[in-house]
C-alpha cells in the first residue's frame, strides 16, 4: 500500500524545516520505500510498518509540539508493489515523455 501523509506541529513558528527535519530522519532510517516532498510525503510498505512508522513520526512530533495535525491518505491495492514509482512510469508511457520531478 501507498500512503501520503503530512505531519504538521502547531506552535513552533512560520518556519517548520527544523521540527520536521527529525521525522524525514525517522522515514528515511525506516526502510521502506518513500518519495519526500515540499508539502507531504509517501510511503509504500505493510499496514503495520507503515502505521508504526505513522506512530514514530506523531510521537517525534509531539515531542516538540504540544499539537501536532496527522492527515494520512491511504491507497491500498491487493497484491500490488512497487507503486511509488510504478504510478508515475504509467503515467508518464501513455505520455510519451518524462515529467518533471
Amino acid at each position: 500500500m501507498i500512503v501520503e501523509f503530512s505531519v504538521v506541529p502547531l506552535g513552533s513558528g512560520a518556519s517548520l524545516s527544523g521540527d520536521l527535519a527529525p521525522i524525514l530522519d525517522i522515514i528515511d532510517k525506516s526502510g521502506l520505500q518513500y518519495k519526500f516532498g515540499p508539502m507531504s510525503t509517501s510511503v509504500e510498505g505493510d499496514w503495520d510498518a507503515v502505521m508504526d512508522l505513522m506512530k514514530k513520526c506523531r510521537d517525534a512530533a509531539l515531542e516538540k509540539a504540544d499539537r501536532v495535525l496527522l492527515r494520512i491518505v491511504v491507497d491500498d491495492k491487493k497484491g500490488a508493489t512497487g507503486r511509488l514509482t510504478g504510478k508515475q512510469a504509467s503515467v508518464e508511457a501513455k505520455l510519451g515523455r518524462e515529467l518533471k520531478k
